[in-house]
């Protein structure tokens, strides 16, 4: 049998008992009773002020958080809206690195959420599931928050229309390629070993960014939240009982958990200047919401004391809010956040952020490779240092895709990993979006391990016979008797093209990518091989989050052989959007690394570029040699032969220069 079906049934039957016990609402501009709803109103915003200091290149947000009292406001308000509407709903409250701060279940919310079923109604991984309320909510909320800066606001419905098959998604664009952030819904796993694990107790409690029990979502009903223009946090909502996604960006839908969500943004808005329908991406205007202020009901009155107990009450979750109490939110940027400003020792350039512990330690230090016993030569420290500090400079100059005002700087976060996977470093500019950290690691990952001489004997031996049948499909899909056994480097643009549900991405008719499942059974929940990887991961987890099993998942995802004691090459998941590319030393892989949080051609170009400068400067190292790049490999399609991508740069991407094409010839 088959481990998406056996492990569907676990996951049902652990639910089951679980569950017995238009126009976008940013051109409204914000309602005029938000300056009084005690949240200290964002207004019209100013196209993302933050309020803090300025370190070098960039702004540094101001360290706001939000008070208990904010929260039970944020929740007052959102419930009061759903129960005028007679939408009884679940609301969830994060911070921005995704603390959970309250989740209140309003007297007659439904306890589950049902995920689409497949095209052909044939249901693998996670489709067809219902799926905690709790859950689902709390994902929302995360997404809203971890999606966004200062520069962008992104809701859920932003994350639908950025992760389907064609972008933008609706029956009239089919043949388009598919979204810019497709796969990203398969990030922030609760098996991440990235990812903090929430603790009732002691130094670490509120250390970030945390891990989301259902990944990102795309189910609209998901906000961020700001405090004075500066991004303090998310909503989420779910009171239909359906956890899903907008197939169609043309019409305007009403969704009582978007309407649900947005009342409880009241007074905490994002600044309209950065709202996603403020930002273009090929051309495209980007939806944040389709639901407006002014079709809400007046709820800059309602009470936390209105809310509970009449209304519901607050609930704990387990493994993310175990103390049904509300909660104040950490400020982004303090040590206590789990982000902070690098110190001279860590870092050399002043703008750059790192992951820290909370009591004042590095928890990626840069440091030299693990791998020796594989590698003949790993990457040195000195190497690591010259290779994040390279990249770092190239996002300093970038012109940023996704962020308002027009022209500002590239903020992402940057991930260098050895061949086992082990973190070599990992920094972030000061406002990037919280996503691209895990996202960044993923792709280093995904990128080494598809470029390493053991992707294919791995993939066979992990415990799923589905899994295993991924490396078959490669290999007669490109022809290839010795695909994914170090033949060629793999970015991460050259895996995705091979993860699409059409190949070429988007071309309707043409069979899909052999990392992909075919059209017919396609949907965001069930990628391919990178859902296929981490199924037993998620079905484990929900069942410890029902109270169905007393123990979490493992600490790492995926059950690919462990390449060293207790970790794999694949410890957060894979990833199949662009931004990494392979290190070489010589003819040798010796590790990659991956960008994330501004625009996938800008993340290509920084990694891209990053390396190649890196490896100017030193000499030892850099991009893999041309002759064995994945773009070398030309696969036939109905007839036509259909060259693989390595990387996409954009053609005048730096602020400081007019100089196109930076990445031709390298």
């Amino acid at each position: 049998m088959r481990r998406p079906t056996r492990f569907l049934g676990v996951m049902a039957a652990a639910l089951l008992l679980a569950s017995c016990g238009g126009d976008d609402s940013s051109s409204s501009g914000t309602p005029t009773s938000s300056g009084s709803s005690g949240g200290g109103s964002s207004g019209g915003g100013s196209g993302g002020s933050t309020g803090g200091t300025t370190s070098g290149d960039y702004a540094v947000p101001a360290q706001e958080s939000l008070t208990s009292a904010q929260v039970g406001k944020i929740v007052a308000q959102a419930a009061a809206q759903a129960n005028q509407s007679g939408h009884p709903a679940t609301i969830a409250v994060v911070d921005r690195v995704g603390n959970v701060l309250a989740v209140f279940r309003m007297s007659g919310a439904p306890a589950t959420a049902k995920i689409p079923d497949a095209p052909n109604g044939n249901n693998i991984d996670i489709q067809g599931l219902s799926v905690p309320a709790d859950a689902a909510a709390i994902a929302k909320a995360i997404t809203g928050a971890y999606l966004s800066s200062s520069g962008n606001a992104f809701s859920t419905r932003t994350a639908s229309m950025i992760v389907q098959e064609h972008f933008p998604p609706a029956s009239s664009t089919a043949g388009l390629e598919s979204g810019p952030l497709f796969g990203v819904q398969f990030s922030q796993l609760p098996c991440s070993d990235f990812s903090s694990r929430f603790q009732a107790a002691g130094p670490s409690a509120l250390i970030g960014p945390k891990r989301s029990p259902l990944g990102l979502s795309a189910d609209p009903g998901g906000f961020p939240l700001y405090k004075n223009g500066v991004l303090v946090g998310g909503i989420g909502v779910l009171s239909d009982g359906s956890y899903s996604l907008d197939t169609n960006v043309l019409d305007t839908d009403t969704d009582f958990d978007e309407r649900i969500a947005l009342a409880g943004t009241v007074g905490f808005e994002a600044p309209e200047a950065v709202r996603a329908n403020r930002i273009y991406v090929d051309g495209t205007q980007l939806r944040y919401s389709d639901s407006l202020y002014a079709s809400l009901f007046d709820v800059a009155g309602a009470t936390y004391a209105q809310a509970a107990p009449a209304l519901g009450s607050l609930v704990p979750v387990k493994g993310y809010f175990e103390t049904a109490v509300l909660r104040a939110g950490t400020a982004y940027g303090a040590e206590a956040s789990g982000i902070r400003a690098s110190n001279t020792g860590e870092f050399s350039d002043s703008d750059a952020f790192v992951l820290t512990n909370g009591s004042g330690a590095n928890r990626f230090p840069i440091r030299a490779g693990t791998d020796g016993a594989d590698v003949a030569q790993p990457i040195t420290e000195n190497e690591a240092r010259t290779l994040l500090e390279q990249a770092f400079a190239v996002m300093t100059r970038a012109r940023a895709q996704i962020r308002q005002p027009l022209d500002s700087r590239a903020q992402v976060s940057i991930s260098l990993v050895d061949t086992h996977g082990q973190v070599l470093g990992i920094v972030r500019s000061p406002d990037a979006p919280i996503f691209g950290t895990d996202v960044s690691l993923q792709k280093a990952r995904t990128a080494t391990f598809f470029s390493g001489a053991n992707a294919g004997a791995e993939l066979l031996a992990d415990p799923s016979s589905d899994v295993q049948a991924f490396v078959g499909k490669v290999r007669t899909f490109l022809g290839d008797s010795q695909a994914l056994t170090g033949t060629y480097a793999f970015a991460d643009r050259s895996g995705g093209n091979l993860s699409r549900p059409y190949f070429p991405d988007g071309q309707v008719g043409n069979p899909n990518g052999p990392l992909s499942r075919p059209i017919a059974q396609w949907n965001p929940f069930s990628t391919g091989l990178q859902s296929a990887l981490v199924l037993t991961n998620l079905a484990q987890h929900l069942q410890y989050v029902t109270g169905a099993a007393a123990s979490d998942t493992r600490h790492r995802c995926t059950f690919i052989p462990d390449v060293a004691s207790g970790k794999n090459r694949l410890q957060n998941g894979i990833q199949i959007f662009p931004g990494s590319v392979p290190v070489y030393r010589g003819n040798t892989l010796v590790g990659g690394i991956g960008v994330s949080g501004d625009g996938i051609d800008q993340d290509d170009m920084i990694s891209f570029l990053g390396t190649n400068n890196a490896g100017e400067k030193l000499g030892t190292l850099g991009n893999a040699p041309k002759d064995i790049r994945a773009d070398r490999i030309l696969i036939n399609v109905n007839g036509a032969s259909v060259r693989l991508r390595f990387v996409n740069c954009p053609f005048a991407p730096f602020l400081d220069t007019s100089e196109q094409n930076v990445c031709e010839g390298l």
